[in-house]
């Protein structure tokens, strides 16, 4: 499982080195290889450990490709889908189209999100989370079903 926030540099080369914290994990549970596609709903990217990405691609072939919304989506993750393998250093290189989308440049965030981990640029997460918070402070938003009860 992935949580926590961390400030990264991604090199010239658009390499990004995964924390030291997660490697070994990863090295188990996937041989370090890892599959990065895009975020449709925001302006990040969405990095899974190979086994986890398995079970999304499953998902994904279960959705029509005569459904408009469903081929999109289809076409979107997919279509922007690229394996990465770490090397010795623990290094992934970002490909440079997913980079583009997600206007990385020298300073990144790794967010884990439990079964992945969003790549965000640095100052797109920080007014992401201003947003967020500003949001919850006025009451901006919608409970779904789900929220109601959830609690802390």
């Amino acid at each position: 499982m992935f949580r926590g926030a961390t400030a990264l540099s991604i090199d010239d080369k658009g390499r990004l080195a995964i924390p030291s914290k997660y490697r070994s994990q990863l090295l188990s549970q996937a041989e370090g290889k890892m599959v990065c596609t895009i975020d449709t709903l925001q302006p990040c990217l969405l990095l899974y450990a190979v086994p986890e990405w398995k079970v999304v691609e499953k998902r994904l072939a279960g959705l029509s490709s005569f459904n408009p919304a469903e081929r999109r989506l289809q076409r979107m993750l997919l279509g922007h889908a690229n394996d990465c393998e770490m090397d010795k250093n623990g290094r992934l290189l970002i490909a440079p189209t997913l980079r583009c989308h997600a206007g990385l440049d020298k300073k990144v965030m790794l967010v884990g999100q439990l079964n992945k981990f969003e790549i965000w640029s640095e100052d797109a997460w920080n007014a992401q989370i201003q947003q967020d918070i500003q949001l919850e402070q006025q009451g901006g938003f919608e409970l779904t079903e789900r929220l109601k009860d959830f609690s802390l």
